[in-house]
């Protein structure tokens, strides 16, 4: 029993694994002692981020580039550094929505940082998913492009695999 569990429970990380994948970035810590120092800043600057975006996600190879698979997501950066995302990378069963923070790192760059909660076939708590992104948003302030690091933790906060992603979002309104 507990042999088809563990089977379900690396099956699972692995087709998340490349569903929403990822490079290095800073840590969730680091990045949030930095949004704190920041909030100032990000409210201000915040408001070319602020609101809901229709997002299409390519999950890459990350030593190629190659894309694997794209899907949508939606994004919503809320006033004051708050972020909510849903993905349609996983089965609604298997993924919980994430949720995280966003601040303003540059004239037109924002990082954001959302974790979610995995979830085998049984219903039973596997992992953790964290995204990090590096957002870079247009001129007009209706699209963005992202490069994304996607990593997977086990239950325990042990690291299991690693990934990479791009983004391309429009502005729901």
């Amino acid at each position: 029993m507990k042999l088809r569990i563990l089977k379900s429970v690396v099956g699972l990380v692995l087709l998340f694994a490349v569903a929403v994948l990822g490079a290095g970035f800073p840590s969730l810590a680091k990045a949030a002692k930095a949004k704190h120092s920041d909030n100032q800043e990000s409210s201000s600057q915040g408001r070319k981020l602020d609101g809901t975006w229709r997002v299409q996600v390519t999950i890459r190879n990350c030593q190629t580039g190659a894309g694997l698979r794209t899907f949508p997501a939606l994004l919503t950066f809320a006033h004051g550094g708050t972020l909510t995302e849903t993905t349609t990378g996983f089965a609604p069963s298997q993924r919980t929505p994430g949720h995280g923070f966003w601040r303003h790192t540059g004239e037109n760059s924002y990082l954001a940082v959302s974790e979610a909660f995995l979830f085998n076939p049984s219903d039973i708590w596997t992992g953790t998913q964290k995204l990090t992104q590096n957002i870079e948003i247009a001129r007009d302030s209706d699209e963005f492009g992202s490069t994304a690091s996607i990593e997977i933790f086990d239950i325990s906060g042990n690291l299991l695999t690693k990934g990479c992603a791009t983004a391309v979002g429009h502005r729901f309104e």
